[in-house]
C-alpha cells in the first residue's frame, strides 16, 4: 500500500494504557532495609540499566590500588583481539616492586597471558609489562588509560600507574570503577578470565606452565559472584571491584577503603537482588484481530513477537504501564511475521520495553480481472504451445 494510506492508518491508532500490577504493600517494601557497610566510599549499580541502587560518597576521589588493573588488564585484552603479540620481558618491564606473577627479564609469554597475571594474582610485573610493551612507557601508557576512561565516561579519575601503586594524582571514585567493571564485564574475554578461581598461563621462554590462583575470595564466599578484582595499599585501603549475577539481574559492587569488604560485598548483593528482579512481560495473552482492506481475507490475526527484559524493583514493577498501539485496520497485501502494531511499557514516562505486534500469516491481493485482448493472447499462446 502508498505510504500515505499507512500514514492514515497509524494516525487512526488505537491506544490502550493499563496499570499492570497493584501497588506493592508498605510491608513488602520495608523486607529490604539498607545495609550498613565499613567502606569509606561504595555503590551498588545494575550492570544493565545503569541504575544506582546503593551509593555511600560514590563521588568521593580516592586512591583505588589494585584495582587498577582492571582497566590495565581490558585494554591489554583489547589490544590483543586485533593481534595478540609475543612480549619478551626486560628488566625494566619488572622493575616494580609489590604483587607480581613471577616474570624473569627473558621469559616470552602473550599479551592476554599478562592479563591473567594482572587479574589472578594481581602482577605488578604483569601489569608494568603490558604498559611498556603496549604503549613503549607507563607515562604514554597512562594516556590511553586516561583516554578510555574518558570514553567509559569516568569523569572523576585520573590514572598515573598500571598498577595501582600509590601516587598523589593516580585516584578515582566508586562511581566511576563501577563504570569500568560494567565496561570490563561486557568484554567476554575479559569475564571468562575474572570469573576463574585458577587459571594457568604458558610460557614461550622457557616453555613451562604455571598455575595461578585468584585473590578475590568472594568467588568462593558468594555463589552469584561472577567476578572482577581486589586491590590494597596502606593508602587506599582494602578496594574490591566485583560483579555478581542471578536470575537474569547482573550487579556491581565497588567499594574503597573497607575494612571488611568481603562482608560489604556480601550485604551489596543480598540487598540489590532482594529489590531487583528481572522482568519480561507476559504476551502470551496478547492476540488481536484486525480487518484488512483489499486483501484475499477480511480479517488477519495478531500476535506478539520476543520479548526483551529488565530489570525493575518491586515499586518499578508496581509502576509499569502498558500501552497497546494497533490501527483500526491494515491494507493488503500483508506479510507474515511483517509488524502491525506494538505493545510498550512504560516507567515514569518513558518506555523501556517494547514488544512487536506480528501479523500471523500473510494476506495476498486478489489478481486483477485480465482484460480482452489478455485473454485473447493467453488462448494463442496455449494454441502455439
Amino acid at each position: 500500500m502508498s505510504l500515505l494510506k499507512r500514514f492514515f492508518a497509524v494516525l487512526t491508532a488505537s491506544v490502550l494504557m493499563i496499570p499492570l500490577f497493584p501497588a506493592v504493600s508498605a510491608q513488602e517494601q520495608a523486607k529490604t532495609s539498607t545495609p550498613e557497610i565499613s567502606a569509606k566510599a561504595a555503590v551498588l549499580i545494575d550492570a544493565d540499566s545503569g541504575k544506582v541502587l546503593f551509593a555511600k560518597q560514590e563521588s568521593l576521589q580516592l586512591p583505588m590500588a589494585s584495582t587498577t588493573k582492571i582497566m590495565t588488564a581490558l585494554l591489554a585484552l583489547e589490544q590483543a583481539e586485533v593481534k595478540d603479540p609475543v612480549v619478551t620481558v626486560t628488566d625494566e618491564m619488572v622493575r616494580v616492586e609489590g604483587s607480581s606473577m613471577g616474570l624473569m627479564p627473558g621469559n616470552k609469554l602473550r599479551l592476554s597471558d599478562l592479563a591473567v597475571g594482572m587479574m589472578m594474582v594481581s602482577g605488578n610485573d604483569a601489569a608494568n609489562t603490558a604498559a611498556i610493551a603496549m604503549a613503549g612507557n607507563v607515562t604514554k601508557f597512562a594516556e590511553l588509560m586516561n583516554a578510555r576512561a574518558q570514553e567509559i565516561g569516568m569523569k572523576n579519575t585520573h590514572f598515573v600507574t598500571p598498577s595501582g601503586l600509590d601516587s598523589d594524582q593516580h585516584y578515582s571514585t566508586a562511581y566511576d570503577m563501577a563504570l569500568l567493571g560494567i565496561e570490563a564485564m561486557n568484554n567476554s574475554r575479559f569475564a571468562g578470565i575474572v570469573s576463574q578461581k585458577q587459571m594457568t598461563v604458558k610460557f614461550i621462554n622457557p616453555e613451562q606452565t604455571i598455575n595461578y590462583g585468584n585473590h578475590n575470595r568472594l568467588l568462593s564466599l558468594y555463589p552469584d559472584s561472577i567476578g572482577i578484582k581486589t586491590g590494597f595499599t596502606k593508602k587506599a585501603g582494602r578496594c574490591l571491584v566485583s560483579a555478581a549475577q542471578r536470575d537474569g539481574v547482573r550487579l556491581v559492587a565497588v567499594t574503597l577503603n573497607a575494612p571488611n569488604d568481603w562482608d560489604d560485598h556480601i550485604k551489596l548483593y543480598d540487598y540489590g537482588f532482594a529489590k531487583l528482579h528481572s522482568f519480561t512481560p507476559d504476551t502470551a495473552s496478547l492476540r488481536y484481530t484486525l480487518p484488512v482492506v483489499g486483501g484475499m481475507t477480511d480479517t488477519i490475526s495478531v500476535i506478539p513477537g520476543s520479548a526483551d527484559s529488565n530489570s525493575l524493583t518491586d515499586d518499578e514493577i508496581a509502576r509499569l504501564v502498558q500501552m497497546v498501539e494497533l490501527p483500526h485496520f491494515v491494507y493488503a497485501p500483508i506479510r507474515e511475521g511483517e509488524m502491525v502494531g506494538s505493545v510498550s511499557y512504560w516507567l515514569d514516562g518513558k518506555v523501556i520495553i517494547e514488544v512487536p505486534l506480528l501479523a500471523e500469516q500473510a494476506v495476498e491481493c486478489p489478481q486483477p480481472e485480465k482484460t480482452r485482448m489478455e485473454k485473447i493472447w493467453d488462448k494463442i499462446k496455449s494454441i502455439f504451445q
